[in-house]
Formats: structure tokens, C-alpha cells, sequence
């Protein structure tokens, strides 16, 4: 195993989080033809602590609340639920152009209509995470963390969760901690602001022991050539991606495992569905497969929180991709933006295509 990790700890996980809510009609159809909707709570990174939480693994969350919201405890009660512990500060809303919890309103899609996803972020409450309101000495230092998950997603955020996300890496760093990096590149949150958030993303990539991205990430984080994005003949890529891994190891050789999915979308509901990862000198490829897709959202996610919970569990590398491709195909088949699985033989399952009924 490439990964030695923290023999004591209190936290097989962190994750720095904006926990926000998803609405989404219940009956399949487009935002604007509904009057019905499902509303849950999500956010990418506790995505990826999902699978480590479902299956018995301590998890935590940082994050931040909006005080006195009823939004705010919908989501605490969530999170409690998916079996995750969490703190951060109560902000105050203040007056009704406050602080609040980001939308996310959302279509799944069906057929040859695809998703189409709006975000409303205005007024985010996850902007003002800080470092301030965490004891990093206490988290890192006394009660331990076996692996971070940072995203891109929360780095790019604000100005404030950038510096915070560096400071969580630091404090990672120094106390033997593993650090998980998603790059998670979205383009609106880097508007005006690629020299800052490049340095930022770099000194993260730079200390961290896992590195997960797709081919638009590696390219416009951190500037390394990668394969055309946009998913067609994806097969048939495989070696252009291997490329692209190498060049981001020599250029991060801190990291031991570098990983990315591959997906080629056939419709909105069938996917052809695999991933890379590079542990050391050693290539694991899962050649992409077919799956059948209730609801993509989340699918990477699931991939890297498989992926990490085979670390987690000392398994051999080679199971750490083949949990990885299982339990993001398993996300696919949920309308939660998370899989849920129920033990890791659901898992297993999956990865071998056995769906025969279990009495």
C-alpha cells in the first residue's frame, strides 16, 4: 500500500463544506414545466464522505450555518441522518438580502433531454468560512484526521475559503494527516480571478497526497496539457489520459495516487461509465462500462468517495478504483446527490453486474 495513515485518530474523514439544498421536480420533468418539487440538502463534499459515513467510518464536517434558519436545521438534521458529524459558526442572517444556504435547482434529465442544473449562490453563507472559527490544532493535532478531502469547489469559493482550505491543508501537512484534492474546476468562480486561485491551487496540489481531477481541471487549475474535453469515443483516449497524469506527477511528485473518471454519455439515462488511477509506478484503468443512470449528479463524487474509503480500509490498490467505479455508479442509480449503500456487498455488486434479487 502506497498510503501510510494516522493509526490514531477520532476522524477517518474531514471535509470542509457550503452545505446548500437541491430542488428538483418529482416527477421527471423540466424546472419550468413543474409545480412539484423534492428538496434536499447536498454539497460535493459530503458526497464523498457519504460512502465512508453509510458504511461505519467516522466522518466530520466543517462548515457554517445561517442562525435560526430552518433551512439551516433541515440541512443539520440531514447530516445527522448520513451518520456525519459536524461544527461551524451561526451567522446571522441579518436583514432579508442576508445570508442564506445556495440553491440548487436542478432537472435530471431524461433520454435525449439532458440535465440542466442552475445554481443560485447569491447571499452564500459558505463564503464567510474561516479559519478563525475552527481550532485546527485540536482537530489535527489531539483528536486526528486519517485523510482531508478538499475540493476546488470550496478553494475557489471566496477569498476566505481559499485561505481557509490552505490553512486546513497546512495544518494536514504538519500533523501526518493524508490530503485529498478534488480540483472541481468551475469557471464562474474563477472569472477575474486565475492568478490568485492558481497559487492557491498549486500550493494545495503541492502538499497533497491524492489528486483527483478530469481533463478540463488538470488544464485550468494548474496548467497541464491534457486530452480534448468532451467525453466522445472515450475509450479510445485512455493512453492521452495516462499522458496527462504523468506530467501532473512530475509536476506534483509529493502525490502518490492520481486519479480521473471517464465518461461518455450516450443519453441523459445511459452512460459508458470508467475511470484511471496511478498509484506509484502502478496504472489501475477501468475500461468504461454501460450503466443505467436515474440521476448523474454526484456520480464523480461517489467514484472519489469509493475510491478513498478503499484507502481508508487498507485494501490492495487495485480495489481502491474498482470501489471508486462501483460506488459512483451506485450515486447514479439514487436521487440523492449521494449513493447510500447499505453495506459494501451492494457495492461489489455493482462491480461485478450482479443485480439478480437478494432474499
Amino acid at each position: 500500500m502506497s498510503i501510510e495513515l494516522k493509526k490514531s485518530y477520532k476522524w477517518s474523514m474531514v471535509v470542509p463544506t457550503s452545505m446548500g439544498v437541491r430542488i428538483t421536480p418529482v416527477n421527471g420533468q423540466p424546472v419550468h414545466s413543474s409545480d412539484t418539487f423534492q428538496m434536499q440538502a447536498t454539497s460535493a463534499e459530503t458526497n464523498v464522505a457519504s460512502i465512508a459515513s453509510y458504511l461505519g467510518l467516522p466522518v466530520k464536517v466543517l462548515t457554517t450555518f445561517v442562525k435560526d434558519s430552518p433551512v439551516a436545521q433541515f440541512i443539520k438534521s440531514n447530516l445527522k441522518n448520513r451518520h456525519m458529524d459536524y461544527e461551524g459558526a451561526e451567522v446571522e442572517q441579518g436583514d432579508p438580502w442576508g445570508f442564506r444556504h445556495q440553491f440548487n435547482i436542478a432537472d435530471s434529465g431524461y433520454g435525449a433531454r439532458g440535465p440542466r442544473v442552475q445554481n443560485d449562490r447569491a447571499g452564500e453563507v459558505g463564503r464567510t468560512l474561516n479559519v478563525k472559527d475552527f481550532d485546527l490544532e485540536r482537530l489535527f493535532g489531539e483528536e486526528g484526521v486519517q485523510i482531508v478531502h478538499l475540493s476546488g469547489l470550496i478553494a475557489a469559493l471566496s477569498p476566505e475559503t481559499g485561505h481557509f482550505c490552505l490553512e486546513l491543508a497546512r495544518a494536514a501537512k504538519k500533523h501526518g494527516t493524508r490530503i485529498s484534492f478534488d480540483l472541481n474546476h468551475r469557471a464562474s468562480f474563477w472569472k477575474d480571478r486565475e492568478k490568485e486561485l492558481h497559487a492557491i491551487f498549486t500550493e494545495i496540489a503541492s502538499v497533497s497526497d491524492i489528486l483527483i481531477g478530469n481533463e478540463e481541471d488538470f488544464q485550468l487549475c494548474l496548467g497541464i496539457e491534457g486530452p480534448e474535453a468532451g467525453g466522445q469515443a472515450i475509450g479510445d483516449k485512455i493512453d492521452s489520459f495516462k499522458e496527462m497524469i504523468i506530467r501532473v506527477k512530475k509536476t506534483f511528485p509529493n502525490a502518490s495516487v492520481f486519479a480521473t473518471t471517464l465518461r461518455e454519455v450516450v443519453n441523459a439515462n445511459e452512460h459508458l461509465w470508467g475511470g484511471i488511477m496511478l498509484e506509484k509506478d502502478n496504472w489501475h484503468v477501468v475500461e468504461p462500462r454501460e450503466i443505467r443512470v436515474l440521476d448523474r449528479i454526484g456520480g464523480g463524487d461517489g467514484f472519489v468517495g469509493g475510491m478513498l474509503y478503499g484507502i481508508l480500509k487498507g485494501w490492495a490498490p487495485e480495489k481502491w478504483i474498482q470501489f471508486g467505479w462501483a460506488t459512483g455508479a451506485l450515486a447514479t442509480t439514487f436521487l440523492t446527490d449521494y449513493a447510500q449503500p447499505a453495506d459494501e456487498e451492494m457495492v461489489w455488486s455493482v462491480w461485478s453486474g450482479n443485480a439478480r434479487v437478494r432474499r
